[in-house]
């Protein structure tokens, strides 16, 4: 090694750090993409559940009005078989 004004202890040191951090960062890149992709897949989880929610939601309200309609055109044909008795 050349000679340095620097106590070789710590350029030592200082090289190691740079080996650990070098030695490191894929295990730290490839946890950080893990993380990212699990994020990614429960929020399309989630939607998915909250789709299905809205969706039955939305066909139990059809289903309420197409019964409503049905139970109201009976009201209607005997209101005006009703009035046509009593007219």
């Amino acid at each position: 090694m050349y000679p340095t004004s620097v106590n070789s202890q710590v350029t030592d040191s200082v090289s190691q750090v740079n080996t650990t951090v070098l030695g490191d960062s894929p295990a730290v890149s490839l946890g950080n993409l893990m993380v990212a992709t699990s994020q990614a897949l429960s929020n399309a989880a989630h939607n998915a559940t909250s789709g299905q929610q809205q969706t039955g939601i939305t066909a139990q309200a059809a289903t309420v009005q197409g019964i409503s309609t049905l139970y109201a055109i009976d009201t209607a044909s005997t209101g005006v078989a009703t009035s046509k008795i009593y007219a």
